[in-house]
């Protein structure tokens, strides 16, 4: 876990939660980044953009479906998406990110900024209770030199 979290500068740790702030919605576009928030798609997807990965900007369902930038893994590895609902449906979807040893950095309204749970701690959250499923971006960043 502590290779993928030490890569994260200071200020992925502040990012406020904002539901509002979603891949493709137009306070990104208008205010691109994470100093101005994010929901838990845009956070997961900058996570593994700062860790040389490019994922769609999808939201979850779509995510879930596509087969161009992703696919479905049955094990994670730590950057893998794991996506968590209160049912199998992927739609609206919790999104987060799969860092090792049972756990998942993820941003979410009730932890307010960024927090590691495990499986179990999702389980016991009725909103989050099943894991959909897991997907690995198989896009990386193009490299200089």
């Amino acid at each position: 876990m502590e290779p993928i979290l030490a890569r994260l500068p200071a200020d992925f740790w502040t990012v406020r939660y904002d539901g509002s702030r979603f891949p493709g919605s137009a306070a990104v576009t208008r205010r691109p980044g994470l100093a101005h928030g994010a929901n838990c798609q845009l956070f997961a997807y900058e996570v593994l953009r700062r860790c040389g990965l490019v994922p769609p900007p999808l939201r979850s369902s779509d995510l879930w479906s596509d087969t161009g930038s992703t696919v479905r893994v049955p094990v994670p590895a730590p950057l893998d998406l794991l996506l968590f609902s209160a049912s199998d449906d992927a739609y609206g979807a919790h999104v987060g990110v799969w860092v090792g040893d049972d756990a998942v950095l993820h941003l979410c309204a009730e932890a307010g900024t960024p927090a590691v749970w495990s499986l179990a701690d999702f389980a016991a959250r009725e909103r989050y209770r099943v894991l959909v499923g897991i997907k690995r971006v198989t896009v990386r960043a193009a490299t200089t030199g």
